[in-house]
């Protein structure tokens, strides 16, 4: 009987694990973390997102019905984190409305902390850019970020945080 009741709860924790909150001004949205395609992505991400490194920062690049871009602390495109560039994971996961990409420079292996979100189905990016998260519910709030390139008045992640260590 104990054995029964654990299983569930050890299911639930692994799932929080590999879930992500990103909470803008609009609300929360919530990010299913992929770690069977792109698994050194979805550690970065989680580690970064551990270290407040996400906090408070823009999206910078936001293009009406293609993404919103973030994860820059500069603000501008051109920055990262301190850790070292990953290698890509590219997969056959589709890009489509609420996939969640890597953003890097056109050498594929250039990754570090900016990613971004589709508003749309992207299939040029197939295949091209590594996938490691789906947005599972808040996609309205991504909607309603700020457009531009950058945005005139742009939108700040508030908070993101792995579900595992937030306070609900």
């Amino acid at each position: 009987m104990a054995l029964a009741l654990t299983a569930p709860l050890t299911a639930q924790a692994q799932d929080k694990e590999n879930t992500l909150y990103l909470d803008t001004k609009y609300g929360r949205v919530v990010i299913k973390l992929l770690p069977d395609i792109a698994p050194n992505h979805v550690k970065r991400i989680k580690t970064l997102t551990r270290e407040g490194f996400y906090d408070g920062l823009k999206f910078h690049r936001v293009i009406d019905g293609f993404m919103a871009q973030t994860g820059d602390p500069l603000g501008t495109g051109a920055g990262g984190s301190d850790l070292p560039d990953l290698k890509a994971e590219f997969s056959n996961h589709a890009f489509k409305r609420g996939t969640i990409g890597m953003a890097r420079t056109n050498n594929p292996n250039s990754a570090n902390s900016q990613f971004f979100i589709t508003f749309g189905n992207a299939p040029w990016l197939n295949r091209q850019y590594t996938v490691w998260g789906e947005v599972t519910s808040g996609m309205e709030y991504i909607d309603q970020i700020n457009k531009g390139e950058p945005p005139r008045n742009p939108d700040v992640i508030v908070k993101m945080q792995v579900a595992a260590d937030a306070a609900e």
